[in-house]
């Protein structure tokens, strides 16, 4: 007679994760997934803080008010914000047809020598009415981000190399362009900078009108912001409601079918690369002609790769992309008197991170699924 075991059965949790492909993405998830990104990024923020002996509720409070406490704050806010929507406005459009422009630093940069160039050569006299000689510094910086743009698409399109290492490659290339220029060609006495430009290359302030209206004194936002806005009006318009931005969307989707249907993928993907360079280069004369007034060394602060998380924060949606960049530029004006200094891009950096991660719960759902126990018998 065989003996019978009594050894007990191991227990074993009854649940399992399984992971499946989505076959449709609900409209709510993309927002509530990004929102729970930035959610996620701060509280991992404030752990740091914590842990290199900062206090994170003074920190953030800190941020709230040195950006929006109140409107003259909220004024240096947006000035901080106006290349970042423009900025956030290139590598949108880029990233819509999956080309990875990860050169708008480069072609911010570019868009500053431009505009340079129109006051600096000159090209203009100096006395020269302020209604000519901005629409030309516009017209130069973007003139020049868009030729800096069409040199990775080019060999994209031709040669098939790889635009993230071209566009990585030529920020430094244009960084150092500038360089040479601040330093052996318009170096105002041997320093990091060239001459101040002239009033008239100065691009309108708020705080230029406050003699007729008080009310403005000390804002300092100016007309850059106009043209920030209403550059992500038109790259909506274009993408959403126009035969081209369709294009660009179906390339992005699904290259082959595209290829298929008639659509000039060669021509598109250099197009494209200028279009984004141009806006980058729009916000580097933005930021020169009204912030800086002069041509110097340093002047990219990081704008064009944080550009590349507000896009990706927008979900790709040229109207978001203006409250997300406010969001950047109010940690990127408090942030400079958090210590320690680089804590405000370490959050950029793991609201970056958590993004990328995020989209596994975009394309894939997870489910709890019960296991059935070993010998059990479907009832």
């Amino acid at each position: 007679m065989a003996a019978t075991s009594t050894t007990p059965a191991r227990w074993r949790f009854p649940y399992r994760l399984q992971v499946e492909r989505r076959l449709h993405v609900p409209r709510w998830l993309s927002p509530v997934v990004s929102v729970g990104a930035i959610v996620l990024a701060l509280i991992l923020g404030a752990v740091i803080l914590e842990l290199v002996g900062g206090n994170w509720l003074e920190a953030y409070t800190h941020i709230a008010k040195a950006s929006f406490g109140d409107l003259g704050v909220f004024s240096d806010t947006l000035v901080k914000a106006t290349p970042l929507i423009l900025t956030g406005l290139a590598c949108t459009v880029a990233f819509q047809m999956k080309l990875w422009n990860i050169g708008a630093e480069g072609q911010y940069v570019m868009g500053a020598l431009g505009a340079a160039v129109v006051v600096l050569t000159p090209l203009l006299p100096a006395e020269t009415s302020g209604w000519i000689q901005i629409p030309l510094m516009i017209f130069f910086g973007m003139l020049f981000g868009a030729l800096w743009g069409a040199i990775p698409g080019l060999l994209k399109a031709r040669l098939r190399v790889n635009e993230i290492i071209t566009t990585l490659m030529l920020n430094y290339i244009a960084i150092e362009l500038v360089n040479y220029f601040v330093f052996a060609v318009w170096s105002e006495g041997g320093f990091q900078q060239s001459a101040p430009f002239p009033k008239t290359a100065w691009l309108p302030r708020l705080a230029d009108y406050a003699k007729a209206w008080p009310v403005l004194r000390g804002l300092t936002t100016h007309l850059g912001l106009l043209l920030a806005v209403a550059a992500a009006v038109i790259v909506w318009f274009i993408l959403y409601r126009s035969l081209w931005g369709y294009e660009i969307r179906l390339i992005g989707d699904n290259a082959r079918a595209a290829e298929y249907a008639g659509i000039n993928i060669t021509r598109n993907t250099v197009l494209v690369m200028m279009l984004s360079g141009a806006l980058a280069g729009l916000a580097g004369m933005s930021e020169i002609s009204g912030t800086l007034h002069r041509l110097q060394t340093g002047l990219g602060a990081g704008y064009g790769f944080t550009g590349v998380i507000v896009a990706w924060l927008a979900k790709l949606n040229p109207i978001v992309v203006i409250p997300v960049a406010v969001l950047f530029g109010a940690l990127i004006l408090a942030g400079r008197e958090i210590q320690p200094s680089g804590v405000p891009r370490l959050i950029q950096g793991i609201i970056l991170f958590l993004l990328i991660a995020s989209e596994v719960l975009l394309r894939y759902q997870i489910r709890l699924v019960r296991v059935e126990a070993a010998g059990a018998r479907p009832a």
